[in-house]
């Protein structure tokens, strides 16, 4: 990876990074670029609780299906849909320069913002079940919804010194989510462990391929992800 400083249309000085891997085939970096969009941080907490709502054979069970949904559509308006609208507003605005949040600069402000709707959801979850008529959350859910949260803010912390790959992050929260849960478990987690390493290994592998960031972002954020689910398995 090297740097270079340049002037952009604006007339702003700008740090361009540059890969110093080779050049991919073109379907290579078409393909890295789906598996990038399909899971995106804003959606990986969601396939994990659809994976916990619908796969787990007991976690939910009792659960009605009015209830799950209900939860499903909790997990996508603040896992997802708010933080893509707070960075559209942003880029509508003017705060931020891409809704690909390039630069360590555009990051903050998101970052900050989708923290508090992730605060938000885990204070729900976890008093959810103090409050009579409420919605009963195992507190398997209740740790993914604080390591993201965790997350987002051990993010912005490394966003200080680099431009930490938030998808590597959102990878080490899955792999270790799913691991943690299966040593809790009494029935087979083999194929889901093994499918939670090959999709993280396929996503980092794709940012190598259509992104600007170094090892160390990559791998330093799948640590970030590991440290903030480790977090909130010992706080829940």
């Amino acid at each position: 990876m090297t740097t270079r400083l340049m002037v952009n249309e604006k007339n702003q000085l700008r740090e361009m990074r540059n890969s110093d891997s080779p050049s991919q085939p073109v379907i290579t970096k078409w393909a890295a670029k789906i598996i990038s969009y399909l899971f995106h941080p804003v959606f990986v907490p969601v396939y994990i609780i659809l994976f916990i709502l619908y796969r787990h054979p007991y976690l939910f069970a009792g659960t009605s299906s009015w209830d799950k949904t209900r939860i499903l559509l909790m997990s996508v308006m603040m896992f997802s849909f708010f933080p893509i609208i707070t960075v559209l507003l942003l880029k509508a605005l003017n705060f931020i320069n891409s809704v690909y949040l390039k630069t360590q600069k555009d990051r903050i402000i998101p970052l900050v913002a989708c923290g508090v709707w992730y605060f938000w959801i885990t204070y729900i979850w976890w008093n959810s079940n103090k409050m009579e008529g409420s919605l009963i959350i195992p507190k398997e859910a209740v740790r993914l919804a604080l390591a993201v949260f965790a997350a987002s803010w051990l993010a912005l912390m490394a966003n200080i010194k680099v431009k930490i790959s938030l998808h590597a992050i959102s990878m080490g929260v899955l792999v270790t989510f799913i691991i943690l849960l299966a040593f809790s478990q009494s029935f087979g987690f083999g194929i889901y462990i093994s499918a939670a390493l090959f999709i993280a290994g396929l996503v980092c592998t794709s940012r190598f391929i259509v992104s600007d960031h170094s090892p160390i972002e990559v791998y330093g954020g799948l640590a970030l992800g590991v440290l903030a689910m480790l977090v909130a398995e010992w706080v829940v």
